[in-house]
């Protein structure tokens, strides 16, 4: 080969090579997020209103331009099935951090139990992480890669209680003087019911007559049904992780007289809220039914709202999708504010965030910031009660869709 034919193959690659560029070197690379959620076994539904809402945040900030600061890069979704246990969330999170290096950050995995255990692998490898968990424990280890976006479960109980006497005295013209409380042996479930049952409900002049825990799975609830028949509290505290559990409960209910607003139920927990509950129970018996719940939809939302839905294919979205919605949001800012996708200078950023307009519009609260554990700053407590067939936001006021009913005798 001469050497005046060489020079030309060489021209002619460089000036390919040339124009080529502007395509290939001009690409961004996307930028992944994780969500770990139970997508299988007793809790798989919550994990599925979370995989839509993180798709559906990151499809509406795709479209709209993906991240600015990294220029427009684009986000993707990593998911791992945490299942339903300890031991299969923590697997989860291992396979998370071993086999995607490159994800940025991370949400979820719904129930604390799980949570506590993702977090502790999540932890060490340095990964940004957001939770709406809201067990004390989480935010008590003194991790540096972690928020709670919900307001803690002890804050939560002793908050939510005060509100439920009021809205109830207000509605009936009584005071509410006895309860029952029945719980799971997860850990939000206890962190909940232990400052009630250590001193709470007392303070608040509520006597508690039945005091019952259980182990999930639960397989026959005849034996906790009858002693809520026999204590006849005023209203009954119920919380339960699980949504098999939970009909199982309120169904026995049913059989032995106790529904339809003959024993009022404050319950705790959004699979109390979710469509599956309404088809397995029936409007009717569901009416009335309050759920304390840390996150839910409300007219903050109202411009974005029923386009979300119809895109959902949901009836209606709760804590489990617009939290997760806003989760992804939040990272999206800090990911601006970063102006890098190095996970420090995200964690960084989170822990920084003190918004009350952006990613703060899907919290309830005035806004959503973090102390130094990265636990929520302020935030409201959110009661949901069903009415006429659909659970709607009563509390707080100001962002309430409807005035609040307690069931009467």
């Amino acid at each position: 080969m001469s050497f005046r034919f060489r020079s030309l193959r060489l021209a002619l690659f460089v000036t390919a090579a040339s124009l080529m560029a502007p395509a290939a070197w001009g690409q961004v690379a996307d930028v992944k997020i994780a969500l770990v959620a139970p997508m299988s076994g007793g809790m798989a539904r919550q994990g599925e209103l979370m995989k839509i809402g993180a798709q559906l945040a990151i499809d509406d900030i795709n479209a709209k331009g993906g991240i600015a600061a990294l220029k427009g890069a684009k986000l993707k979704l990593v998911i791992e099935d945490a299942g339903d246990k300890v031991e299969t969330a923590k697997n989860a999170a291992q396979r998370l951090v071993a086999s995607e290096p490159d994800v940025v950050a991370g949400t979820g995995a719904w129930s604390s139990s799980l949570t506590l255990a993702v977090t502790e692998v999540t932890e060490r490898a340095g990964l940004p992480w957001v939770t709406l968990s809201y067990a004390d424990q989480i935010t008590d280890r003194g991790f540096k890669y972690l928020v709670q976006t919900v307001p803690v479960a002890s804050s939560l109980a002793l908050n939510s209680m005060p509100t439920v006497l009021d809205m109830a005295k207000k509605v009936t013209g009584k005071p509410l003087t006895t309860v029952a409380i029945i719980s799971d042996s997860t850990a939000a479930s206890q962190a909940f019911v232990k400052p009630l049952r250590e001193g709470g409900f007392e303070k608040l002049g509520v006597k508690i007559v039945v005091d019952e825990t259980f182990t999930p799975p639960l397989s026959d609830a005849t034996t906790l049904v009858q002693k809520l028949r026999a204590a006849r509290p005023n209203f009954l505290l119920f919380y339960s992780t699980s949504f098999p559990d939970a009909k199982l409960v309120l169904t026995k209910m049913n059989e032995f007289g106790l529904s339809k607003g003959k024993l009022p139920v404050v319950s705790v927990g959004v699979q109390f809220a979710g469509p599956e509950m309404l088809k397995a129970t029936g409007a009717e018996l569901l009416e009335g039914l309050t759920v304390v719940a840390p996150n839910w939809t409300s007219k903050s939302q109202a411009d974005i709202l029923p386009e979300l839905i119809k895109r959902s294919g949901e009836p209606w979205l709760g804590q489990d999708t617009i939290s997760t919605y806003g989760d992804v949001w939040m990272i999206k800012d800090a990911l601006e504010r970063a102006g890098s996708a190095e996970r420090d200078a995200v964690m960084k950023a989170l822990r920084a965030t003190d918004r009350a307009d952006g990613p703060g519009r899907f919290y309830l609260g005035d806004r959503i910031a973090f102390d130094d554990r990265g636990r929520r700053l302020g935030g409201a407590v959110g009661l949901v009660q069903w009415q006429g067939g659909e659970p709607y936001l009563i509390w707080p006021e100001r962002l309430a869709q409807k005035s609040p009913l307690w069931p009467k005798e």
